[in-house]
């Protein structure tokens, strides 16, 4: 594990990297000239995602060139115990449709753990970042930064939950678990994206989930989430970002919220694994 000195560094540097793709992102959204066209996943990009990625590829290049990169749209570069995880774009149909929730999402993992995560989503004149160890903070700049807490919410029944869309859990043959966790929680908001999970860290919103998600979706959120007192694991519980998928609360809602949600089944009414 690097030091709490080296962590600061390069939560510096990656501050000064997501600056400059601040300022390629925000002047594309809402552009009426933005190129768009579909991946081999069905996925869409715009020249805005594979602009900021290409900065961030450039900036870390020059002074991080021993790390390895993996990112969304270029895929995996070098190999090294360092690896920087990128998103350029986390939202980017809201993006497309002039919604104002997108944000770039940068995480430092060393050694097999995610360190560091820095999220900005300038549309909103909102930033978040977190250090292991560090604590987690929001802010528009370092100078005026506020270190944040998740909620102190004990029981699902007065817990708050964000979500993004179903379709995932039916695919999980999760959708009856979900549904139970929604029927079961206080209040249910779709949020979606990177934003429910920023609400968990801030202690506006008690829990989050999503049934479907890349690494690169989730590494930075996991240690702005965790520095802030929460827990992000996958729906069967793994620790991380490793899962393919997520569920983040308070830490006091964690083990209900991930029994409820594998309580049920959609074809035989059993736990899934």
């Amino acid at each position: 594990m690097q030091s709490l000195t080296r962590l600061g560094d390069d939560l510096n540097f990656a501050s000064s990297i997501i600056d400059q793709v601040d300022s390629i992102t925000l002047p594309r959204f809402q552009s009426q000239d933005l190129t768009i066209r579909t991946k081999p996943d069905n996925t869409e990009v715009t020249d805005a995602d594979v602009a900021a990625e290409q900065r961030i590829r450039s900036m870390l290049g020059r002074s991080r060139s021993r790390d390895a990169i993996l990112g969304e749209e270029e895929g995996e570069t070098g190999s090294s115990s360092r690896r920087w995880i990128i998103d350029p774009i986390d939202g980017t149909r809201n993006f497309m449709r002039g919604v104002p929730v997108w944000a770039t999402l940068l995480a430092l993992e060393e050694e097999g753990e995610i360190v560091m995560g820095i999220v900005s989503a300038p549309a909103l004149h909102r930033r978040w970042w977190a250090g292991k160890g560090l604590g987690a903070f929001t802010g528009r700049s370092w100078a005026n930064a506020k270190q944040i807490h998740v909620s102190d919410v004990r029981n699902v029944s007065d817990a708050s939950l964000s979500y993004s869309s179903m379709d995932g859990w039916a695919a999980r043959g999760q959708l009856r678990g979900f549904l139970r966790l929604a029927q079961e929680s206080w209040r249910t908001r779709a949020y979606g994206d990177f934003w429910s999970y920023m609400l968990v860290a801030e202690g506006a919103v008690d829990m989050a989930c999503e049934p479907e998600l890349e690494l690169y979706d989730m590494a930075a959120l996991v240690p702005i989430v965790t520095e802030a007192g929460g827990t992000f694991t996958s729906v069967s519980g793994e620790p991380g970002p490793w899962g393919g998928n997520a569920v983040a609360t308070n830490g006091h809602l964690h083990d209900e919220a991930l029994k409820i949600l594998n309580s049920i089944s959609d074809g035989e009414g059993t736990a899934r694994a």
